[in-house]
């Protein structure tokens, strides 16, 4: 377990966590998700082409159909893999918090599968503001999620940290003009 005696927090009127690879590893086979969306781009017509997961999904959007077949089919493997996550050293560290301090998730994942992965892990009772995927137009790197999550918990960005596992969180958090930490070492 980490130390959780200097708890970084509190140099903060908020905290943002990202959630698979962050406070939970999502159970998700993506290779198995992106056969599948592959699929779903043949059942409509679409030559998926060689383009990974994330091309596909944006490639989706020029056809409202398909977006909304692909979004479906990523967002059913991402809810099992929520339920059956396993929890990370930075849930631990999210409980640490001091109980008045507002924590938020901003991620890549739709936000049903946050929320699952939230309860499953306890941590639902904590996290005051979840944006995923499909909550917002945009998603990670673009800094919209990340500010729509302080909106809602109601602090201005350069007052909040967001606490990520890749490069893709960290370009958020510049775009959304907030500080960043990675997990491995925020505690």
């Amino acid at each position: 377990m980490a130390d959780l005696d200097a708890d970084p927090a509190v140099e903060y009127d908020a905290v943002v966590y990202d959630l698979d690879g962050t406070l939970a590893e999502l159970a998700v086979d993506w290779a198995a998700v992106r056969r599948d969306v592959g699929r779903t781009f043949e059942t409509h017509g679409v030559d998926p082409g060689d383009r990974d997961l994330w091309r596909l999904l944006e490639r989706s959007r020029k056809e409202p159909a398909l977006a909304e077949a692909v979004e479906a089919t990523i967002a059913e493997h991402e809810r099992e893999g929520a339920r059956t996550s396993a929890r990370l050293a930075s849930a631990d560290r999210l409980l640490a918090h001091p109980a008045d301090l507002p924590v938020g998730v901003c991620s890549l994942n739709c936000e049903a599968a946050c929320r699952l992965a939230l309860e499953r892990h306890e941590l639902d009772g904590r996290v005051r503001a979840v944006v995923g995927r499909d909550t917002v137009e945009t998603e990670k790197p673009d800094p919209e999620p990340l500010l729509a999550t302080l909106r809602d918990l109601g602090v201005s960005p350069e007052r909040a940290v967001f606490v990520g596992d890749g490069e893709r969180d960290e370009v958020t958090a510049e775009r959304a003009g907030t500080d960043f930490r990675y997990a491995e070492d925020w505690g």
